[in-house]
């Protein structure tokens, strides 16, 4: 029966302190065998922090001659784990003491058991920690749940207990730096890994003076994965309304104006909807037909229930300028755009 030995510690190292050694040896005093650390370029005046732990038989040091970034570190010491380790999996950790070694081991022991992905996670409620941090894993947390519709407690954590088995995933994983453990939620869900929880000791050294987070530079990379599902429908959104009233203006004396107006500017918007959603978005693989056939399914329902409603409450208020019925469609297709991005997510674009 394997236990938490037989799990490997990976450890991606940016221009580390002597905290990297203590770290080292309190995993080893846990009773961890084998410690992978990733030594991501920080230059010649860091090598002797990293010649003091590859002094211990337990550890292994790969080298970047160059910075390429905490993704690439983690992939890296994936790729190494996979080609020469034959154990139950990883745990991912900090180098800088902010994972203590008997969280990193409960995580580990979690992952044996339930053979799934395990994420440390960290109480934002407590005082102690960082506001940059409590607000970036709210809106992170949020945003998954609403995006992806993964419920996860602490999006930025960085220990993660992966069964040996999924680790051929995450090898693949986009991403070179900070974005790249924010893909790996992603991935959750794209290839149906099943993951838990652990709760852990919230360690904070010096308010994370000693991260290498940049907090706009590396929250983009973090967030555009993210975003891409808001811009594509903003986009055809604007599109839609845009047309929308320009065709109001040209037709808005004909009998059945709005049902004529909103089939014109669904038929364009939607084309440009299709396109960055397949490709950009959702990443789907199915044949254009077979996507198309999915998609107007759904955009052709979509249309008309628009229109019904716009038309209905037009009529109650008696709303007769093109900027009013503009501002009624507004607010419809509002409501109407969180049932398509379900309907999409789940069925029409599903991999």
């Amino acid at each position: 029966m394997q236990n938490y030995k037989d799990v490997s510690v990976v450890l991606p190292s940016y221009k580390p302190d002597e905290k990297l050694k203590g770290v080292v040896k309190g995993l080893i005093d846990t009773g961890f065998e084998d410690i992978i650390v990733v030594d991501d370029g920080g230059g010649k005046d860091y090598n002797h922090y990293f010649d003091e732990v590859r002094a211990y038989p337990q550890v292994t040091v790969l080298v970047h001659e160059v910075n390429k970034g905490k993704g690439r570190a983690l992939k890296t010491a994936m790729e190494y784990y996979i080609g020469n380790r034959n154990g139950a999996g990883v745990v991912t950790a900090d180098g800088d003491g902010q994972h203590l070694a008997e969280d990193i081991k409960a995580c580990a022991e979690k992952m044996l058991e339930t053979k799934s992905v395990i994420l440390g996670v960290r109480d934002f409620s407590q005082s102690d920690v960082p506001r940059r941090s409590r607000m970036g894993n709210r809106i992170t947390s949020f945003m998954f749940l609403t995006a992806c519709s993964l419920r996860i407690s602490d999006t930025q954590t960085g220990l993660r207990a992966i069964p040996a088995e999924h680790l051929p995933v995450f090898v693949k994983t986009k991403g070179e730096r900070y974005e790249y453990e924010t893909n790996m939620l992603l991935d959750f869900s794209k290839n149906k890994i099943p993951f838990g929880e652990v709760k852990i000791k919230t360690v904070y050294i010096d308010e994370n003076a000693t991260s290498h987070f940049h907090p706009i530079k590396d929250s983009f990379r973090i967030y555009k994965q993210i975003l891409k599902y808001i811009v594509s429908s903003l986009g055809s959104f604007v599109i839609d309304i845009g047309l929308f009233y320009l065709f109001t203006k040209l037709f808005g004396d004909f009998k059945g104006s709005i049902l004529l107006c909103t089939v014109l500017a669904r038929v364009i918007s939607s084309i440009f909807n299709f396109t960055f959603n397949k490709k950009l978005v959702f990443g789907n693989h199915d044949s254009y037909f077979k996507a198309l056939v999915k998609y107007y399914s759904l955009c052709i329902p979509q249309m008309l229930v628009s229109a019904g409603l716009v038309w209905c409450v037009t009529k109650i208020v008696s709303a007769d300028a093109a900027w009013l019925i503009t501002v009624i469609k507004f607010i419809v297709d509002a409501i109407l755009f969180v049932c398509s991005y379900v309907i999409q997510k789940k069925w029409v674009f599903k991999n």
